[in-house]
């Protein structure tokens, strides 16, 4: 393993372009934050000037965002970037599928439910009686996951907020439209919800009408890169900046703004935006929409410049920040750093997991979650907390490594790196761990792509910085990054996937 940072070059930017600076709100599953990127002159550099917390609420309906909460962290984000100078423009960023209703006077209809919120889990056979399995992949090209969109809305069939509602608004769209007053939808969410045709680039109005849903309820598509509209006169009096401040449409889905920060140089990589979920794939040129990639669960996304984000979910993170949870409200050691050291020195393959087990999906006693399912497996579970970390981390290894592999198999494409962006690429055992389990080498960084992906967007759309791959070069030249090289034996990673099946 060794640590590398580059010095800028000039190339990569528009000699005829001043720097300017553009405000990145980037939600995430836990928190949320508005952070300056300032770019221009071979420059890419972030400052984090607001973060609050995203915690849902449980009401007797079910799990909720706290949907005005967070835009009230939006607007108290850009009224403290408002002090930091004038603001180019304006993106947004979060997470999929969670959307909110608006009725015919542009009103939320309810707080919008939680992807975990368990209401979705007996609806997909449903919706599978209406338009067959294979049919829905053929048209969407979505990995099926039980809290889709298209799930969500076949649960909520019948409701009052679903049959009053006028306009159906994913979560950065939601806020953009509390900002400018403009609806519409960004494809690289859209192509998530299990709604959008992916060849055709449009709605499906073949998975539309088998859910009954209203004409007009899904908003008029727009790109990366599109002007949205300008601050509302109300939201440029609480932030301060002036009301004709631009908004700028960027991949709002988080990981369509990692995918554009990854700092490749060639075609041949795989990446894993890795965080709260780890999302692992390649870059296409067209989607995969054979019957292998649907029997493998895999999905056909939308990433910028119309290309495909061909990968899979794995649950991620998410696994040792509910230990870490656990245990804080337990009274044990939850430090980070501590337990990463205690796993570090922990004896391999004690145990093994699947992170994806449904068991996983839902709040709650993580270890004891794990334990449970090594008993159930025929396994001893962790022994302490180091173990059971090192069980966690060794876990999404190998689910990295499997799920590229496959992906790159389904492809027809070979891979001789891997780029391991976001939260997960300061965790410096996943990312020798992922490079042991794959045998190829592993860059990571940078760890802010989501919120450097959404600012080059911006950047783009201003004329400060050209194609895809010079934007990348940017990243690389401005960015630390790390290299980890494989290293271990390679039979013992394969003996580990074997014991519950998951070669």
């Amino acid at each position: 393993m060794n640590s590398t940072t580059n010095s800028a070059t000039n190339s990569t930017a528009s000699p005829r372009a001043l720097p300017a600076t553009f405000a990145a709100a980037d939600l995430g599953a836990t928190s949320g934050r508005v952070v300056l990127g300032r770019v221009g002159d071979g420059r890419l550099d972030l400052t984090e000037v607001h973060r609050f917390a995203n915690t849902p609420v449980r009401l007797p309906s079910g799990l909720h965002w706290d949907i005005l909460g967070l835009y009230q962290g939006v607007l108290d984000g850009l009224r403290e970037a408002d002090r930091s100078g004038p603001i180019a423009s304006i993106g947004i960023d979060s997470w999929a599928v969670d959307y909110g209703l608006l009725d015919r006077t542009g009103a939320l209809l309810g707080n919008p439910y939680h992807y975990r919120d368990p209401r979705t889990d007996t609806v997909a056979e449903e919706v599978r009686e209406k338009i067959g399995a294979a049919e829905l992949y053929r048209i969407t090209g979505v990995q099926h996951l039980p809290f889709n969109t298209v799930y969500q809305l076949a649960a909520a069939t019948g409701t009052p907020q679903l049959r009053t509602a006028r306009h159906l608004l994913l979560i950065p769209d939601l806020l953009t439209y509390w900002l400018t007053g403009r609806i519409g939808a960004e494809a690289t969410n859209a192509s998530t919800t299990g709604l959008y045709d992916t060849r055709a680039g449009t709605w499906s109005a073949t998975v539309t009408d088998s859910l009954g849903l209203g004409a007009g309820l899904l908003p008029r598509l727009h790109h990366p890169g599109d002007a949205t509209g300008t601050l509302l006169p109300e939201a440029a009096a609480h932030t301060g900046l002036p009301s004709g401040t631009p908004v700028t449409a960027v991949a709002s889905h988080d990981t369509a703004s990692a995918v554009v920060a990854v700092p490749a140089d060639r075609p041949g990589f795989g990446y894993i935006s890795c965080g709260t979920w780890s999302l692992a794939g390649l870059e296409l040129d067209a989607p995969v929409l054979t019957e292998a990639s649907r029997a493998a669960n895999f999905t056909n996304e939308l990433g910028i410049d119309h290309t495909v984000r061909y990968l899979r979910n794995i649950m991620g993170l998410w696994l040792l920040s509910e230990a870490q949870r656990t245990w804080r409200a337990q009274g044990k050691q939850h430090d980070i750093g501590p337990l990463l050291s205690r796993a570090a020195s922990a004896e391999p393959f004690t145990a093994v997991i699947d992170p994806d087990a449904p068991e996983f999906l839902a709040p709650g006693d993580m270890p004891a979650r794990i334990a449970a399912f090594c008993e159930r497996t025929g396994q001893r579970p962790p022994a302490d907390q180091g173990a059971l970390v090192r069980t966690i981390l060794e876990a999404l290894a190998l689910a990295h490594a499997r799920t590229l592999r496959r992906a790159a198999e389904l492809a027809g494409r070979d891979l001789d790196v891997i780029h391991l962006v976001g939260g997960g690429s300061r965790n410096d055992l996943l990312c020798q761990l992922t490079a042991d389990a794959a045998r190829l080498p592993v860059v990571a960084g940078p760890a802010e792509a989501t919120a450097l992906g959404n600012v080059l967007v911006q950047a783009r759309a201003h004329g400060l910085v050209g194609d895809r791959s010079r934007m990348r070069r940017l990243v690389a030249d401005t960015q630390p990054l790390r290299r980890y090289t494989p290293r271990g034996d390679r039979s013992a990673w394969a003996s580990a996937a074997g014991r519950i099946g998951l070669t």
